[in-house]
């Protein structure tokens, strides 16, 4: 099955809001099977937006997943990139 990088870029100002999803986004996380690896992305030690790599059947699937994350639902992302992604070392 194929991988995709999910990139996921913060608004401005979200850090509480994030902190406070950050259990429902987690378990969230858990709960697909898919997911080969996440953590947030980080600028000055804060978080400021989200790396996901998962399996997904297509490019649709991806991004259906992706519109389901508590982070989504609530707010917190600015910006949300999906691409096919290929494991080249590690």
């Amino acid at each position: 099955m194929p991988l995709y990088a999910v990139i996921c870029r913060d608004k401005p100002g979200r850090v509480e809001t994030r902190a406070a999803t950050r259990p429902a986004h987690l378990d969230w996380l858990a709960a697909h099977g898919g997911v080969q690896f996440a953590g947030p992305l980080i600028e000055d030690g804060a978080p400021v937006g989200s790396l996901v790599v998962i399996e997904a059947e297509d490019l649709a699937a991806a991004k259906a997943w992706v519109a389901t994350d508590p982070y989504a639902a609530a707010d917190v992302f600015a910006a949300v990139e999906v691409t096919e992604w290929k494991k080249a070392i590690g």
